[in-house]
């Protein structure tokens, strides 16, 4: 993070007490990477820009340990978008490569880089089939959609790039060519520290935001989106979908043990976050959510080469126990949406296309 990227804390105060970094890397082991691809301006000429897209990657466990499962589990809001692989985490509640996320016309190449990147990170999965968790939301107001910027070089870049510590937000990665309540929006990030009884635990949270129509902005309970209707050349251009499309693809992590139906009950908290930001979820948004525990690694391979014998135990929370995880997710969802408003600056992409960052100041009114 530079030293000068804002943040939502900046300017009010949420609930709960968020990690170091607050953010999701905050969760150990997890690291995340950006590929960044911002090229030319002007008219669009598809296949050359301008380019306003990118790649972002999250490794579950880190880079050593690729190909171990975690416990999984996913929830679609509104099902018009895409997260790949999602099939088989409701099948056996686990996952195991890298989690990416791009834009809607690019998970095919953003696919086969995570399959290139872990293969020649960990050569024991050459003997496997797999298959990549890809998200993807739609950024083609500022991009060039369809001229396959995005390649599969670009998913490893991010992969290779990926680190603890604190991140970037805003127009970066996936989120690069992406738009929040008719501002500019993008990747944003959170964290929650949880005691339960006397073990702590961190929740972490990532969101590609490019959701919400102007008018329906609500930021820690004051409904803002009327007072900030002036300049929203999103609705006022000529597009065949109405205000609030888009889409959200959110992504929850803890080292909390957890089973991968409590994995699937903390990812539908999510939807409770972005309605805190004032969202009804639009027909044409695609808000996908995926939450994953990295505790009891290992403990739900499916086997690489030869299947595993043998019995598998995994610990876990007792069900009445995790409800302050749910409060984590929703204080969470809620910052990273708010933190990627407040990081993003105004952009202007193909055809002059226009999003203007948010007004910052108008939190300290």
């Amino acid at each position: 993070m530079s030293a000068d990227q804002r943040r939502a804390r900046d300017y009010v105060d949420f609930d709960g007490a968020p990690g170091t970094w607050n953010a999701i890397t905050d969760v150990p082991g997890v690291e995340v990477g950006y590929t960044t691809l911002i090229d030319g301006d002007g008219p669009l000429v598809p296949g050359t820009g301008p380019v306003r897209t990118g790649v972002t990657g999250i490794l579950p466990l880190g880079r050593e340990r690729v190909g171990t499962s975690v416990a999984a589990g996913m929830f679609s809001f509104n099902g018009n978008g895409e997260l790949t692989g999602s099939h088989w985490i409701e099948e056996t509640g686990s996952l195991a490569l890298p989690i990416t996320i791009t834009n809607t016309h690019a998970v095919g190449p953003v696919h086969r880089g995570v399959l290139e990147w872990s293969l020649a990170r960990n050569p024991a999965l050459q003997q496997g089939w797999h298959l990549p968790v890809v998200g993807e939301t739609f950024d083609g107001y500022l991009n060039d959609i369809n001229g396959r910027h995005v390649r599969e070089e670009s998913a490893m870049a991010a992969l290779d790039a990926a680190a603890s510590g604190p991140l970037v937000e805003g127009s970066v990665g996936g989120g690069t060519g992406m738009n929040c309540y008719g501002f500019k929006g993008g990747t944003g990030t959170s964290s929650r520290r949880v005691a339960i009884g006397e073990d702590s635990y961190v929740v972490g949270v990532l969101t590609q935001a490019n959701f919400g129509a102007r008018h329906e902005l609500t930021i820690r309970g004051r409904h803002l989106g009327p007072q900030l209707l002036d300049d929203n050349p999103m609705e006022d251009a000529a597009r065949s979908a109405p205000p609030g499309s888009g889409s959200c693809i959110t992504v929850v992590a803890t080292d909390a043990p957890l089973l991968p139906l409590q994995c699937k009950a903390l990812a539908r908290r999510v939807s409770l976050g972005l309605a805190r930001t004032g969202t009804t979820g639009s027909h044409f948004s695609g808000d996908v959510f995926l939450a994953f525990s990295t505790a009891n690694p290992g403990a739900l391979d499916s086997g690489i080469g030869a299947a595993p014998a043998g019995i598998r135990r995994l610990d876990f929370l007792p069900w009445p126990t995790i409800n302050p995880l749910y409060s984590a997710v929703v204080q969470a969802t809620e910052e990273a949406v708010v933190n990627a408003l407040v990081a993003a600056d105004t952009m202007i992409g193909r055809d002059g296309h226009r999003s203007p960052g948010f007004a910052n100041d108008v939190l300290s009114g």
